[in-house]
């Protein structure tokens, strides 16, 4: 009989947080070993759990989450996440906002409706590896821009443009970044714009810790990058407000809008074969988003 085996798509696929590594201290901890898991930042395996508040709204809500929702998501969700970010100043209506189970799903969905294979995506190094993963397995190749611990774990700005070619589709910003915990300046953040400008680049911007800083202030992408640039951006409830295991996440899109209407139409696609987002976690977004922060 022949062997079974797995697709070739997946050479040079890795996934370390949840690899080799965890296998390694699964075997520790069967031996007795203490071993101290900070590989998937899972809050509630060290007794953080989400507001009372959220935990009230999802169970209210349950009964109204027996069938799929709309593929974008609840509106009532959607509309809590644009409300969000028109108080932070971004230009977002409903229809700019997608949900996603967690903002994993959503990077997968978006590198697979956005890439064509050869096309480079340039993500920051250090990383967090499902963008470097999930370039892979969409059929792009990963270009790792420096980012300089001497200078804070800023992106190296001159690094960046070095690397971009023609075939340059994205540009990755994970800020604060995982797993550096930089903080990116609002000049960085300008310049890495600039760039995406100059080179019709679009800006994926992961910023799920948002709200997890301990000095300076957070700056939303989209904020710097104005009206003429693409710029994605992702959060969701798993980090600041402590919902890993609800997969709640979101996508929201600002700049030229006419300009991507058929990337949209590719992601609206692959929404629509997986049906819905987790629609009793979405039910508790209005509530976290539009309680105390």
């Amino acid at each position: 009989m022949s062997k079974f085996e797995q697709a070739s798509r997946l050479q040079g696929v890795r996934y370390d947080v949840r690899g080799k590594n965890m296998v390694e201290a699964q075997r520790m901890e069967a031996e007795g070993q203490r071993v101290l898991h900070l590989n998937i930042g899972n809050l509630a395996n060290f007794g953080f759990a989400p507001p009372e508040s959220m935990v009230r709204s999802f169970i209210s809500h349950i009964h109204e989450s027996d069938g799929y929702s709309d593929a974008r998501g609840v509106y009532s969700a959607r509309t809590a996440v644009a409300n969000y970010y028109q108080t932070r100043g971004m230009d977002v209506d409903v229809p700019q906002v997608l949900i996603g189970n967690g903002v994993s799903e959503l990077i997968s969905l978006t590198l697979q409706a956005m890439t064509n294979i050869g096309d480079e995506i340039l993500i920051p190094s250090p990383d967090y590896p499902l963008w470097t993963a999930q370039t892979v397995l969409s059929g792009g190749h990963p270009v790792h821009y420096l980012c300089d611990e001497s200078n804070g774990w800023q992106p190296d700005i001159e690094d960046i443009k070095s690397k971009i070619t023609r075939r340059t589709k994205a540009i990755v910003i994970i800020n604060p970044n995982n797993p550096t915990g930089a903080v990116y300046s609002r000049e960085t953040l300008t310049q890495i714009s600039d760039i995406a400008r100059d080179n019709e680049l679009i800006i994926l911007a992961d910023e799920i810790y948002e709200k997890i800083i301990y000095t300076g202030e957070h700056v939303n992408m989209a904020n710097v990058s104005g009206s003429d640039v693409l710029c994605l951006t992702f959060s969701g409830l798993s980090k600041a407000y402590r919902a890993c295991g609800w997969r709640a996440g979101w996508l929201v899109t600002t700049g030229p809008l006419d300009d991507a209407s058929n990337l949209f139409e590719g992601l609206q696609l692959l929404a629509n074969m997986r049906m819905c987002a987790n629609v009793p976690a979405q039910h508790a977004i209005q509530t976290a988003l539009g309680g105390y922060q």
